[in-house]
């Protein structure tokens, strides 16, 4: 079975998330190759047509499977193919894009849902499924603390929060996160922005709790991936963080409230442990993820 990953690469990379996925397709038995669009906005991605046509004839795939909803539509623009589409939150949250989303969901042979939130917004009516993204556990699992925080440079004394990405991300609201941890003493925030993947298990089995207090949110993976190291978690409630995280002692869900961020993250520094938030992420493992896509190619392919 060939399957061509239609997807963006305009930040300079395709999303981890997406190269976690496909690795597990590969590992399983799937034939994959690569589409990036690398022009941004509506036009950027309606310019690749071409060279989609094109890699469609070189490569003759049986299915495409398109992540996001403007790779969707992009996707959609053949007749020849059956494309198969993974919507991961932004695509559906931003009013701008969601109506192309549509376009792309009344489309597609098939559609995938990261978030039941996502799916209450565009109620579609037939060929989707809920199957949030993937984490490997396989490098994602917990590591021992000290060890973490020598190799990154950090004291063992020091209380250690991770940011959910980039201070530069609006998206995902850096000013509260720096608002609530300003009302700590001696806390610092870090910024999740230029490590290497391992770099990032490394620094959520070093950190005292992860901290997310985005606007809008898919299906996290930040979340995801910290529960396979069980590290304790804070967040606002958006995606699916609450689903996600459930009643996994050392997590929590707060509003968008300095002060509830604030006495979550003290609740964690005062218990001052780990959580068992790993044995309650491996359905989300990416083999399991992996076999359920490929169940849905099985059921589409020519």
């Amino acid at each position: 079975m060939r399957i061509l990953i239609v997807c963006s690469a305009n930040s300079g990379k395709i999303a981890p998330f997406i190269l976690d996925q496909t690795e597990s397709l590969k590992t399983a038995g799937v034939e994959i190759d690569f589409f990036t669009i690398c022009q941004k906005g509506l036009f950027g991605y309606l310019k690749s047509r071409k060279g989609l046509l094109q890699k469609i004839k070189e490569y003759q795939p049986n299915i495409i499977h398109a992540h996001y909803g403007l790779s969707g539509l992009l996707a959609n623009l053949q007749w020849r193919v059956p494309v198969v589409t993974t919507y991961h939150g932004s695509d559906i949250n931003n009013p701008k894009v969601l109506y192309f989303s549509k376009i792309a969901i009344f489309l597609s042979k098939f559609n995938i849902f990261v978030s039941q939130k996502n799916i209450d917004t565009v109620k579609p009516q037939k060929n989707y499924a809920l199957i949030p993204c993937g984490v490997d556990t396989e490098l994602f699992k917990p590591l021992d603390k000290t060890e973490c925080r020598e190799k990154l440079g950090f004291k063992n004394n020091e209380k250690l929060v991770l940011f959910s990405s980039g201070f530069d991300n609006q998206v995902k609201n850096p000013g509260l996160s720096k608002a609530a941890v300003k009302l700590l003493p001696d806390v610092k925030l870090l910024e999740l922005k230029g490590y290497t993947r391992d770099q990032v298990c490394q620094l959520m089995n070093a950190v005292d709790a992860v901290l997310m207090t985005s606007f809008t949110e898919g299906s996290p993976q930040f979340i995801k991936e910290a529960m396979a190291v069980n590290c304790p978690i804070v967040s606002v409630d958006v995606g699916d963080v609450r689903e996600v995280v459930g009643d996994t002692e050392g997590c929590f869900v707060c509003s968008r409230s300095e002060k509830e961020i604030v006495n979550a993250l003290k609740k964690v520094f005062d218990t001052n442990k780990k959580t068992l938030g790993r044995e309650k992420i491996l359905k989300f493992d990416n083999k399991v993820v992996a076999e359920k896509i490929i169940e849905i190619y099985k059921s589409i392919k020519k």
